[in-house]
């Protein structure tokens, strides 16, 4: 079964997108991204993957007050990324009680970076973030490099990588698509384990993804489509939430 990681994207102090309530509950659902993970906590999510778009931007990480009260007020594993480009930046995130950390641009240009973390914190701590078009690697700017998403998986297993954060890119660059292809060789050329982000619009998509669980992809990460209530079950959630006072379970008081 995969698992899900709903994804909370943290832009000057808020969630980029809200829950797209049933009708009368529009004022239910917080931009407050800590609301927002005890909300999918308590649609009993067991994990969360959050990224620090401002940390993106800036090239470290900004918002960390907001991952603290995060993996305050859960009680799952938080994953995050955006502005890891240093190993004092993962670090922080560390000590701020994020359970991994995903490496993306300083897993190019820095990839001792990548060894000192495993060697710190294991391989468990560490994914890498991989996004390809055409057979290509994809920099911070989406420019082209001249090596393959298999190959560069490669580099990074020899450093003692175990998981890659792969995203496939439409061919104007402007966002992510699902490409079960890309993924499968992947898959099948590092022997990694795979976690998915982008693409996966419904639960059909889901199906799809899932028939490649025994070549190691395990788990996705999905944004967008969940805010919008794409799936199923999710309509019921937005029903039994409009007569709740608490809108899920918390560590801590």
């Amino acid at each position: 079964m995969l698992l899900i990681f709903p994804s909370i994207e943290i832009q000057k102090g808020e969630c980029v997108h809200l829950v797209h309530g049933e009708p009368g509950s529009e004022n239910m659902y917080s931009i407050d991204p800590v609301r927002m993970a005890v909300l999918w906590r308590g649609e009993n999510a067991k994990t969360l993957h959050v990224v620090d778009l401002d940390g993106v931007r800036e090239g470290t990480v900004r918002n960390t007050e907001i991952l603290r009260k995060i993996v305050q007020a859960v009680d799952i594993p938080i994953q995050v990324g955006g502005g890891l480009r240093s190993f004092e930046d993962v670090r922080s995130v560390f000590e701020l009680g994020a359970y991994r950390a995903v490496v993306r641009t300083a897993a190019i240009e820095t990839p001792d970076l990548v060894e000192h973390v495993i060697h710190e914190y294991g391989s468990r701590r560490l994914a890498i973030g991989i996004e390809a078009l055409n057979g290509k690697l994809l920099d911070a700017g989406k420019k082209e490099l001249n090596i393959s998403p298999v190959a560069f998986a490669l580099e990074m297993k020899k450093l003692g990588v175990t998981r890659v954060l792969f995203s496939a890119v439409s061919p104007d660059k402007t966002r992510k698509i699902l490409d079960t292809k890309a993924v499968e060789e992947l898959a099948r050329g590092s022997g990694l384990r795979i976690t998915l982000q982008g693409g996966i619009n419904d639960f059909q998509d889901l199906l799809k993804i899932q028939e490649l669980e025994k070549l190691g992809v395990d788990s996705v990460v999905i944004g967008k489509p969940l805010y919008e209530n794409r799936f199923p079950c999710q309509r019921l959630w937005r029903l039994n939430e409009r007569g709740l006072k608490d809108m899920g379970p918390t560590r801590r008081d």
